[in-house]
């Protein structure tokens, strides 16, 4: 590795487990990103590789057979696999965010019942909060749970929309509303954990995955709506056994994903960079490597500028995080700016190869495919000005 994106006061164990991501990125990933990615074909070899790495269990706890990791080590794992292919960390994300939510918010059963199966990958979880006419307005979901009078029972109405790994994870915890009485519209959503068979269809009574949804990037993984219509289930799958705790437990989700998606967009970020000066180095006009260019080599000082800066405000977010202080503030931030650069970044390398650039023989296309994506993800840019704009003005009140 050279200089950028290094990472201070790592513990041997840390550098040991990303050396050995790195080995399998070079050496399962990127040979078969290309091929896999223009075939919009799941990875399959590869998710069993990342299940004997254990890394599907990473921030499970020992006591639930994972490796116990934190935040700043699983990030940094991330950073290392999109950097191989995007799409395959997109698979981990949302297994590790319902993973997080049912460590930080599940009842003792529930924890029993499914930490242990998703350290080893068996159960593989996806996360649903968005629905077709919503985006980032959570308040305006409609699907909704109704509770059979003073019984256990609930039945399940409504269309999700965006599901990462929705048809490949046979766990999904899924965003309603509920009339439990309260006075705000946040605190009348409960999240349930809703079982079902991998695949498309109906993968569960009352349950459909209808397909993919056709992507112009990100492939590999698949992205489905979720299709509920009087689906039936109990208050034992209500995350943490009470309703009306769904919103604030989907938030704490987003937020550990919001340093994930940062990670992506630092391991992007850094592909694009190495193909961008590998080829600088290699192509010739008038007489010398367009890397002697000034024109060119500008713009590898920027890209290199702009993958060291995401690379260690992620690092700050997710610190700050596994410290057990608040970091919306850090994740949006390294969000919103890590998402940014990566496009910029992807961009100039881009350009750096010309009109090659633009040839799917070329990796550097694959990049300009996906990179949109992490602008939109885990919400958009403009959600992300937002909460940091808001918590600015907490933190900097004005006391005239």
């Amino acid at each position: 590795m050279g200089r950028l994106q290094h990472t201070e006061g790592l513990t041997e164990d840390q550098l040991e487990l990303l050396k050995l991501v790195r080995e399998f990125v070079d050496e399962q990933v990127i040979p078969v990103a290309m091929e896999l990615e223009h075939a919009d074909e799941y990875p399959t070899d590869i998710v069993e590789g990342m299940k004997e790495m254990g890394i599907f269990g990473l921030m499970i706890p020992e006591e639930y057979g994972g490796l116990g990791e934190s935040l700043l080590t699983y990030a940094l794992v991330v950073e290392e696999i999109a950097r191989g292919w995007m799409s395959v960390s997109g698979i981990i994300n949302t297994h590790f965010i319902v993973a997080h939510m049912l460590i930080q918010h599940g009842t003792d059963e529930q924890k029993q019942r499914y930490l242990p199966r998703m350290a080893t990958g068996e159960v593989r979880g996806a996360f649903s909060m968005s629905e077709p006419g919503c985006g980032s307005d959570v308040s305006g979901i409609k699907t909704k749970a109704v509770r059979d009078g003073d019984s256990a029972d609930w039945t399940i109405n409504g269309q999700k929309m965006w599901l990462t790994n929705g048809g490949s994870a046979n766990l999904v915890a899924v965003l309603t509303k509920t009339d439990t009485g309260a006075d705000s519209v946040y605190k009348n959503m409960t999240t349930f954990l809703v079982e079902k068979e991998p695949g498309f269809g109906e993968t569960a009574p009352g349950l459909t995955v209808p397909g993919k949804i056709e992507k112009m990037g990100y492939k590999g993984v698949d992205t489905t709506e979720l299709v509920f219509d009087g689906y039936r289930t109990t208050s034992e799958q209500v995350l943490g056994g009470e309703p009306g705790q769904g919103f604030y437990q989907m938030m704490d989700g987003v937020e550990v994903g919001r340093v994930n998606v940062a990670a992506r967009a630092c391991g992007v970020a850094m592909r694009a960079f190495e193909l961008g000066t590998a080829y600088a180095q290699q192509r010739e006009t008038f007489g010398k490597k367009i890397a002697e260019h000034q024109a060119v080599l500008f713009r590898i000082a920027e890209m290199a500028t702009k993958v060291e800066a995401a690379h260690q405000m992620m690092v700050m977010a997710a610190r700050t995080k596994d410290a057990g202080e608040r970091n919306d503030l850090e994740a949006g931030m390294a969000k919103y700016l890590a998402s940014e650069y990566c496009s910029q970044v992807v961009e100039d390398s881009f350009r750096i190869h010309g009109g090659y650039g633009y040839s799917k023989e070329y990796e550097i296309e694959r990049l300009y495919r996906e990179a949109p994506m992490l602008l939109i993800g885990e919400g958009t840019a403009d959600i992300q000005r937002m909460i940091i704009g808001r918590r600015l003005l907490e933190e900097y009140r004005f006391k005239g």
